[in-house]
């Protein structure tokens, strides 16, 4: 797995997930112009469809997971303080 930027979000989510949806539509205002988001539909990896198949959604930054199943808006306004500007 390529080790995500500095500056990058990643989602881990599938098609149809309506917490999924919910969570990214939360996340967007909260990082717009700050940070990068990538979504990845784990159904697209056998490895992380095996890790997060009852997890998701799953926000993960640098490696380390910031919140799953409900946006938590604390830890990811404490990725933004200790993030590089994108």
């Amino acid at each position: 797995m390529n080790e995500p930027q500095p500056s990058l979000l990643r989602v881990y989510s599938r098609p149809g997930c309506h917490l999924c949806e919910q969570l990214i539509e939360d996340l967007m205002p909260l990082i717009r112009g700050r940070m990068q988001l990538e979504v990845v539909d784990i159904d697209s990896r056998a490895d992380w469809k095996q890790a997060y198949w009852d997890r998701i959604p799953v926000v993960e930054y640098r490696g380390q997971v910031v919140c799953q199943y409900i946006l938590d808006p604390t830890a990811i306004r404490e990725v933004l303080r200790s993030a590089p500007a994108s």
